[in-house]
Protein backbone atom coordinates (compact mmCIF):
# COMPACT_ATOMS: atom_id res chain seq x y z
CA UNK A 1 0.00 0.00 0.00
CA UNK A 2 2.34 3.02 -1.47
CA UNK A 3 2.48 6.06 0.36
CA UNK A 4 -0.07 4.37 3.08
CA UNK A 5 -2.91 4.26 1.28
CA UNK A 6 -6.07 3.20 2.89
CA UNK A 7 -7.49 -0.68 1.38
CA UNK A 8 -11.30 -1.34 1.90
CA UNK A 9 -12.19 -4.67 2.30
CA UNK A 10 -15.10 -6.81 3.26
CA UNK A 11 -14.86 -9.86 6.07
CA UNK A 12 -16.89 -12.07 8.45
CA UNK A 13 -15.65 -12.13 12.06
CA UNK A 14 -16.69 -13.85 15.29
CA UNK A 15 -15.92 -11.29 18.18
CA UNK A 16 -13.15 -12.98 20.53
CA UNK A 17 -13.31 -10.22 22.88
CA UNK A 18 -12.73 -6.31 23.61
CA UNK A 19 -10.07 -4.06 25.31
CA UNK A 20 -11.28 -0.46 25.88
CA UNK A 21 -9.48 2.24 24.60
CA UNK A 22 -9.92 5.25 25.60
CA UNK A 23 -13.02 7.01 27.07
CA UNK A 24 -14.97 6.41 23.85
CA UNK A 25 -13.07 3.56 22.09
CA UNK A 26 -12.17 -0.19 22.10
CA UNK A 27 -10.11 -2.88 20.18
CA UNK A 28 -12.27 -5.54 19.22
CA UNK A 29 -10.43 -8.84 18.76
CA UNK A 30 -12.04 -11.41 15.82
CA UNK A 31 -11.41 -14.34 13.91
CA UNK A 32 -12.38 -12.94 10.47
CA UNK A 33 -12.84 -15.04 7.17
CA UNK A 34 -9.85 -13.08 5.26
CA UNK A 35 -7.27 -12.47 7.85
CA UNK A 36 -7.52 -14.75 10.44
CA UNK A 37 -7.35 -13.12 14.04
CA UNK A 38 -7.52 -9.87 13.81
CA UNK A 39 -7.47 -6.71 16.11
CA UNK A 40 -9.99 -3.75 15.31
CA UNK A 41 -9.63 -0.07 16.24
CA UNK A 42 -13.07 1.22 17.03
CA UNK A 43 -13.43 4.91 17.92
CA UNK A 44 -16.31 7.14 18.35
CA UNK A 45 -18.18 4.83 20.50
CA UNK A 46 -19.90 7.74 23.28
CA UNK A 47 -22.71 8.40 21.37
CA UNK A 48 -26.13 6.61 20.99
CA UNK A 49 -25.47 5.14 17.55
CA UNK A 50 -21.85 3.70 19.10
CA UNK A 51 -23.53 2.70 21.83
CA UNK A 52 -25.35 0.35 19.64
CA UNK A 53 -22.52 -0.55 17.62
CA UNK A 54 -20.88 -1.63 20.71
CA UNK A 55 -23.76 -3.76 21.54
CA UNK A 56 -22.60 -5.92 18.75
CA UNK A 57 -19.03 -6.54 20.29
CA UNK A 58 -19.93 -9.36 22.82
CA UNK A 59 -18.27 -13.17 22.48
CA UNK A 60 -18.77 -15.07 20.00
CA UNK A 61 -21.39 -12.43 18.30
CA UNK A 62 -21.01 -13.03 14.08
CA UNK A 63 -20.62 -10.14 12.40
CA UNK A 64 -20.08 -8.70 8.53
CA UNK A 65 -18.30 -5.97 8.27
CA UNK A 66 -15.86 -3.42 6.42
CA UNK A 67 -12.25 -3.49 7.39
CA UNK A 68 -9.84 -1.07 6.73
CA UNK A 69 -6.12 -1.53 6.90
CA UNK A 70 -2.79 0.96 5.88
CA UNK A 71 0.82 0.66 6.13
CA UNK A 72 0.50 3.64 8.29
CA UNK A 73 -1.52 2.34 11.40
CA UNK A 74 -0.79 -0.49 13.60
CA UNK A 75 -3.68 -1.51 13.77
CA UNK A 76 -7.30 -2.11 11.26
CA UNK A 77 -9.83 0.45 11.75
CA UNK A 78 -13.74 -1.20 11.48
CA UNK A 79 -16.06 0.56 8.91
CA UNK A 80 -19.78 -0.76 8.48
CA UNK A 81 -20.38 -3.21 10.55
CA UNK A 82 -23.37 -5.43 11.39
CA UNK A 83 -25.04 -8.60 12.36
CA UNK A 84 -24.28 -11.68 10.07
CA UNK A 85 -25.90 -14.26 12.35
CA UNK A 86 -29.01 -13.00 14.18
CA UNK A 87 -28.94 -14.71 17.95
CA UNK A 88 -32.18 -15.86 18.84
CA UNK A 89 -31.40 -17.33 22.06
CA UNK A 90 -27.66 -17.49 22.97
CA UNK A 91 -27.66 -13.72 24.45
CA UNK A 92 -31.16 -14.66 26.79
CA UNK A 93 -29.98 -18.54 28.45
CA UNK A 94 -27.75 -17.99 30.67
CA UNK A 95 -26.12 -21.70 29.76
CA UNK A 96 -25.48 -20.83 26.20
CA UNK A 97 -24.05 -17.32 27.06
CA UNK A 98 -21.66 -19.30 29.82
CA UNK A 99 -20.82 -21.55 26.65
CA UNK A 100 -20.47 -19.09 24.31
CA UNK A 101 -18.11 -17.04 26.73
CA UNK A 102 -15.58 -20.11 27.02
CA UNK A 103 -15.48 -20.60 23.07
CA UNK A 104 -14.20 -17.24 22.80
CA UNK A 105 -11.52 -17.69 25.99
CA UNK A 106 -10.53 -20.82 24.33
CA UNK A 107 -10.42 -19.00 20.88
CA UNK A 108 -8.30 -16.27 22.01
CA UNK A 109 -6.13 -17.89 24.14
CA UNK A 110 -5.15 -20.57 21.61
CA UNK A 111 -5.40 -19.25 17.92
CA UNK A 112 -2.82 -17.07 17.24
CA UNK A 113 -2.40 -17.01 13.63
CA UNK A 114 -3.06 -14.10 11.43
CA UNK A 115 -4.05 -15.96 8.13
CA UNK A 116 -6.66 -16.77 6.92
CA UNK A 117 -7.97 -20.28 7.92
CA UNK A 118 -10.86 -21.10 6.01
CA UNK A 119 -11.73 -24.70 7.44
CA UNK A 120 -11.35 -22.99 10.93
CA UNK A 121 -13.22 -20.29 10.01
CA UNK A 122 -16.38 -22.24 8.52
CA UNK A 123 -16.23 -24.40 11.87
CA UNK A 124 -16.22 -21.02 14.46
CA UNK A 125 -19.38 -19.78 12.69
CA UNK A 126 -21.27 -22.91 12.15
CA UNK A 127 -20.75 -23.66 15.77
CA UNK A 128 -22.24 -20.64 16.73
CA UNK A 129 -25.12 -20.91 14.53
CA UNK A 130 -25.48 -24.67 15.63
CA UNK A 131 -25.06 -23.46 19.53
CA UNK A 132 -27.70 -20.84 18.73
CA UNK A 133 -30.40 -23.04 16.94
CA UNK A 134 -29.89 -26.13 19.76
CA UNK A 135 -32.89 -27.37 22.05
CA UNK A 136 -31.10 -29.89 23.52
CA UNK A 137 -28.01 -32.01 24.26
CA UNK A 138 -26.64 -27.90 25.25
CA UNK A 139 -25.07 -28.98 28.25
CA UNK A 140 -22.77 -31.48 25.80
CA UNK A 141 -22.33 -28.70 23.57
CA UNK A 142 -18.43 -27.51 24.91
CA UNK A 143 -17.21 -30.82 25.07
CA UNK A 144 -18.23 -31.42 21.65
CA UNK A 145 -16.71 -27.94 20.54
CA UNK A 146 -13.27 -28.95 22.37
CA UNK A 147 -13.14 -31.97 20.98
CA UNK A 148 -13.73 -30.93 17.28
CA UNK A 149 -11.49 -27.83 17.18
CA UNK A 150 -8.63 -30.20 18.34
CA UNK A 151 -9.09 -31.24 14.33
CA UNK A 152 -8.18 -27.50 13.45
CA UNK A 153 -5.44 -27.39 15.73
CA UNK A 154 -3.58 -29.97 14.75
CA UNK A 155 -3.46 -32.94 17.35
CA UNK A 156 -6.86 -34.74 16.91
CA UNK A 157 -6.27 -38.98 17.29
CA UNK A 158 -4.63 -39.69 14.16
CA UNK A 159 -6.39 -43.55 13.99
CA UNK A 160 -9.74 -45.42 14.64
CA UNK A 161 -10.75 -45.89 17.78
CA UNK A 162 -11.01 -49.74 19.35
CA UNK A 163 -12.76 -51.53 22.11
CA UNK A 164 -11.22 -50.90 25.33
CA UNK A 165 -8.68 -48.57 24.01
CA UNK A 166 -6.95 -45.96 26.11
CA UNK A 167 -5.99 -42.41 23.94
CA UNK A 168 -2.57 -42.02 24.66
CA UNK A 169 -2.30 -38.31 24.29
CA UNK A 170 1.13 -37.75 24.32
CA UNK A 171 0.75 -39.21 20.39
CA UNK A 172 -2.42 -38.58 20.23
CA UNK A 173 -3.40 -42.29 19.21
CA UNK A 174 -6.05 -44.64 20.44
CA UNK A 175 -4.08 -47.92 21.66
CA UNK A 176 -5.34 -51.06 23.39
CA UNK A 177 -1.54 -51.19 25.42
CA UNK A 178 -2.12 -49.01 28.33
CA UNK A 179 -0.14 -45.58 28.35
CA UNK A 180 2.16 -44.21 31.19
CA UNK A 181 -0.47 -41.95 33.67
CA UNK A 182 0.99 -38.47 32.70
CA UNK A 183 -0.19 -39.63 28.73
CA UNK A 184 -3.37 -41.37 29.58
CA UNK A 185 -6.52 -40.65 28.51
CA UNK A 186 -9.21 -43.29 30.35
CA UNK A 187 -11.25 -45.86 28.53
CA UNK A 188 -14.37 -44.36 29.12
CA UNK A 189 -13.11 -40.59 27.83
CA UNK A 190 -11.66 -42.30 25.17
CA UNK A 191 -14.61 -43.61 24.27
CA UNK A 192 -16.48 -40.07 24.78
CA UNK A 193 -14.23 -38.60 22.74
CA UNK A 194 -15.36 -41.14 20.07
CA UNK A 195 -18.37 -39.97 20.64
CA UNK A 196 -17.78 -36.79 20.50
CA UNK A 197 -15.85 -36.47 16.83
CA UNK A 198 -18.66 -38.87 15.28
CA UNK A 199 -21.21 -36.92 16.33
CA UNK A 200 -23.32 -34.42 14.69
CA UNK A 201 -23.95 -31.51 16.68
CA UNK A 202 -27.57 -31.63 16.05
CA UNK A 203 -27.71 -34.71 17.60
CA UNK A 204 -24.79 -34.70 20.92
CA UNK A 205 -28.35 -34.73 23.04
CA UNK A 206 -27.92 -38.53 22.24
CA UNK A 207 -24.42 -38.75 23.75
CA UNK A 208 -25.70 -39.46 27.41
CA UNK A 209 -23.49 -38.26 30.04
CA UNK A 210 -24.10 -37.26 33.79
CA UNK A 211 -23.40 -34.51 35.33
CA UNK A 212 -19.83 -36.27 37.06
CA UNK A 213 -18.69 -37.41 33.31
CA UNK A 214 -19.04 -34.06 31.86
CA UNK A 215 -16.83 -32.62 34.73
CA UNK A 216 -14.42 -35.79 34.20
CA UNK A 217 -14.05 -35.57 30.72
CA UNK A 218 -13.65 -31.69 30.24
CA UNK A 219 -10.24 -32.51 32.76
CA UNK A 220 -9.36 -35.06 30.46
CA UNK A 221 -9.80 -32.62 27.18
CA UNK A 222 -8.13 -30.20 29.27
CA UNK A 223 -5.44 -32.52 29.47
CA UNK A 224 -4.92 -33.45 26.39
CA UNK A 225 -5.02 -29.91 25.03
CA UNK A 226 -2.39 -29.08 27.64
CA UNK A 227 -0.17 -31.23 26.83
CA UNK A 228 -0.27 -29.99 23.16
CA UNK A 229 -1.06 -26.50 24.13
CA UNK A 230 -0.34 -24.77 27.38
CA UNK A 231 -2.25 -21.72 27.03
CA UNK A 232 -5.23 -23.65 27.99
CA UNK A 233 -4.69 -23.89 31.09
CA UNK A 234 -5.32 -20.00 31.29
CA UNK A 235 -8.62 -20.30 30.12
CA UNK A 236 -10.50 -18.99 33.73
CA UNK A 237 -13.85 -19.92 32.43
CA UNK A 238 -13.32 -24.06 32.36
CA UNK A 239 -13.82 -23.42 36.37
CA UNK A 240 -17.23 -21.60 35.42
CA UNK A 241 -18.19 -24.10 33.09
CA UNK A 242 -17.39 -27.09 35.94
CA UNK A 243 -19.81 -25.57 38.24
CA UNK A 244 -22.66 -24.98 35.92
CA UNK A 245 -22.69 -27.97 33.91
Amino acid sequence: MAGGAMKKYTSRGVVLGTIKYGDKGVVVQMLTSTHGRQSYMVQGLGSRRGHSKLALFQPMFALEFEGLESSRMQMHRLGEVQSGIVLQSTPFDIKKSTIALFMAEVLHRLVKESEANDMLFDFVWGSVEALDAATEGVANFHLWFLAHLCRFLGFAPGNEHMPDAWLNIAEGLYTTQEPPREHRMSQENALILRDMLECDVRYIAEIGLNRHQRVDFLAALVGYYGYHLDTINSVQSIRILQEVF
